[in-house]
């Protein structure tokens, strides 16, 4: 294996540290810093067409199920190409995976914008494009996921993954804020445009980093074999199964809150675009904020116990939001279902993370990549289907109780005391 220097080191903890220290730990590494703010400014975009995209479907359709056929269709190609992105993952530079996955985005992008300014879009140009930027994150979201730990120590492995959590989030902050600016300005193709545009920032800050984990390229193995191997690996350890199914459950669950709230928005609340834009910007304003308590706690223990605790909480706020109609009352549920989720979330993924080498990340994170967004279009298409036969209450009390039931069951079977720890 190849193998650059290793990573700048980053200061021991010392009794007396300072909050803010402990905070952004991780970003002692200039690698880390410079990925960090280039994938935030990429989110960002993304979530500014992710906002723009949902209005302009409700637009074009008035039909709340292709938004959630829009999100399948977004992610489902990570459902049958993400473990062989994990495998490419493990045989190829990453660096140069990312960088063909955005340069294709930018290209979707681009060309959406295109069609929306021309006065030509319609609803199969936006689902298209949905699918063929899912496939090109098939291949980018395991390499990414196996570059982070590469660029800290594992000692702050845990605050890493919890701060490139934050520059999601706070992208769900500012990119739907910046889309209910620009769409009532200057319409859905800014909005894309600018999305392209956001691409640049990432490209320029994988092309600066200093890889310090290259696989062999090839290795003389056959894909299929290795993709067996990781699945074995999986499968032969109970933690990182049931770490699977709770992501899983907690995405095609718990992530249609966020899917459907443009529907929520313009039919139960009867907003405009701004509106939805502040509700999409205060669940992401609660995940940044549960984002930092974790980051803050870094390698806390029982891990497990506290993201299963969290994941109950978040079934219960979900419930609550299906039955008010009180607009106060629903952004403050946002809020705190954006911070439960994030504070479930993110120690599931730190515990994957722990549990894997660096020869076998790209194939696990690739599994666990396939249960986790591969349970959001999943969740998304029955949540449409569902919303045409029960009303937004019944389907998502129910969707509500069901995480929390979950959670409930790993936090108090004897089974899976692996998880709680």
């Amino acid at each position: 294996m190849k193998r650059a220097a290793a990573p700048e080191p980053a200061i021991d903890p010392v009794p007396g540290q300072k909050p803010l220290n402990r905070l952004f730990r991780a970003f002692a590494y200039r690698d880390f810093r410079l990925l960090w703010f280039g994938a935030f400014t990429s989110s960002a975009g993304t979530w500014m067409q992710q906002a723009a995209q949902s209005w302009l479907i409700l637009q074009l359709t008035n039909d709340p199920s292709y938004l959630g056929f829009n999100e399948f269709l977004a992610t489902a190609p990570i459902l049958f190409l993400s473990l062989v992105g994990g495998v490419v993952a493990d045989r190829t530079d990453r660096r140069r995976i990312l960088l063909g996955s955005q340069y294709m985005q930018l290209s979707f992008a681009f060309a959406l914008a295109l069609l929306a300014w021309l006065g030509v879009v319609s609803v199969w140009h936006i689902l298209l494009l949905s699918l063929l930027t899912g496939v090109a994150q098939s291949f980018g979201g395991p390499a990414y996921q196996a570059l982070i730990p590469t660029l800290v120590e594992r000692r702050d492995l845990a605050n890493a993954l919890a701060l490139n959590s934050i520059q999601f989030n706070l992208a769900r902050i500012v990119g739907p804020m910046m889309a209910g600016e620009a769409l009532a300005a200057l319409g859905a193709a800014a909005c894309f445009g600018l999305n392209g545009l956001s691409f640049v920032a990432v490209i320029i800050a994988l092309s600066l980093i200093s890889v310090q984990y290259v696989p062999q390229t090839g290795n003389g193995r056959n894909m299929r074999n290795e993709m067996r191997l990781g699945l074995a690996f999986v499968w032969h350890q109970s933690a990182l199964r049931s770490l699977t199914l709770l992501a899983f459950a907690l995405s095609f669950l718990g992530f249609q809150l966020v899917t459907f709230l443009s529907f929520f928005a313009r039919e139960i609340f009867r907003m405009e675009v701004q509106g939805f834009s502040h509700l999409l910007a205060m669940s992401g304003a609660g995940a940044v904020t549960g984002a930092l308590v974790v980051a803050w706690l870094g390698d806390a223990p029982h891990k497990g116990r506290i993201a299963l605790r969290m994941q109950i909480i978040l079934g219960l706020i979900i419930t609550a939001f299906a039955f008010t109609t009180n607009v106060p009352l629903a952004y403050l549920l946002v809020y705190l279902g954006g911070v439960f989720m994030m504070a479930s979330f993110a120690p599931i993924a730190s515990l994957v993370q722990l549990l894997v080498n660096d020869e076998m990340r790209g194939r696990v994170m690739s599994i666990y990549n396939t249960a986790f967004r591969g349970g959001m279009p999943l969740g998304s298409l029955v949540t449409g289907l569902l919303l045409k036969h029960f009303s937004p209450t019944q389907v998502f009390a129910t969707e509500g109780l069901l995480l929390a039931l979950i959670a409930l069951f790993f936090l108090t079977a004897r089974s899976q005391a692996e998880v709680r720890n």
